[in-house]
């Protein structure tokens, strides 16, 4: 994710989920955001907005984002809505402030081609359309990909059309949401979480070192320690995948807030390479967050 918009109520201040929010988003590594204080219509003290913005410059820089410098733009959704001229150069002034301040990100369009797959279409008489955000490279109509991850071996494919926001293209490139018609693939043989790449630019593995950073109760991570044979749920890209953690030698425990390395054995095989990030997560919150470091098998 490139930026983050943040919604405060200036009627309630910050509240649990905002906080929750905020943590999240350093957690996926969101560089900067943006805040958009609304409902202002409702307040008639100024002093208690500008006391509900202090509140969220402390609490973004509490959590490691620049607070002091976070463009805050006070406005009314509502009143937007309803054609008040006030309230839409309000939200003209959010658009502005998240092209200025939130950074355009690179396009790493010269390394090989590689799609996470995040949703599966069938088209009746076109065939099978795999949708993600193109992480890198380019793809044209007719060029060969492979299908990688959750198998044992990859499938190979033709892309015979690049689809995006209902228009027909020539090519698809990084950072675009695109959809792929895939030929001679059915829709029962690819699904989320799988990667569509270059043909032989990545390979499927699931055994690999890692350094995993393990969130603190009051991060909202884990409140106990966790042991060898520890199974949680590694979250790559756009899938979970439960996996086997084997702690270091001389390590009994991993206490939340540690930072450590770990051997990690998933059940399934993803498509994987050194510098790969993943999330922990159990029970459908996130526990902690790593890099894979190594690939052993």
């Amino acid at each position: 994710m490139d930026g983050a918009i943040l919604v405060v109520a200036a009627t309630d201040g910050p509240m649990p989920q905002t906080r929750e929010h905020i943590l999240l988003a350093r957690q996926v590594g969101v560089p900067r955001m943006v805040v958009f204080m609304n409902k202002v219509d409702l307040v008639d003290d100024p002093e208690l907005l500008e006391l509900v913005e202090m509140e969220i410059r402390e609490l973004l820089t509490k959590n490691g984002f620049d607070g002091d410098n976070t463009p805050i733009i006070q406005g009314s959704a509502t009143g937007a809505l309803a054609g008040d001229p006030k309230w839409i150069k309000a939200i003209d002034e959010l658009m502005d402030a998240v092209d200025s301040y939130i950074p355009l990100p690179p396009r790493p369009v010269d390394q090989p081609f590689l799609m996470s797959v995040e949703d599966v279409f069938s088209i009746t008489g076109r065939g099978t359309v795999a949708t993600g955000r193109i992480e890198r490279g380019r793809i044209k109509v007719g060029e060969g990909v492979e299908i990688v991850g959750l198998m044992e071996k990859p499938l190979t494919s033709t892309v015979t059309g690049v689809e995006m926001f209902k228009k027909l293209l020539d090519e698809g490139e990084a950072g675009d949401n695109a959809g792929l018609l895939l030929r001679g693939i059915e829709k029962n043989q690819i699904r989320r979480g799988m990667v569509l790449c270059k043909p032989a630019s990545i390979t499927p593995h699931t055994d690999f070192k890692g350094e995993v950073y393990v969130l603190s109760k009051e991060e909202g991570g884990r409140h106990t320690p966790f042991f060898q044979k520890y199974r949680p749920q590694f979250y790559f890209r756009t899938t979970d995948v439960t996996g086997e953690v084997e702690l270091p030698a001389g390590t009994e425990m991993v206490m939340p807030g540690d930072n450590t390395n770990l051997t990690i054995k998933l059940i399934q095989p993803i498509a994987m390479e050194k510098g790969l990030k993943f999330a922990i997560r159990e029970g459908g919150r996130t526990v902690g967050a790593g890099q894979v470091t190594d690939i052993l098998k």
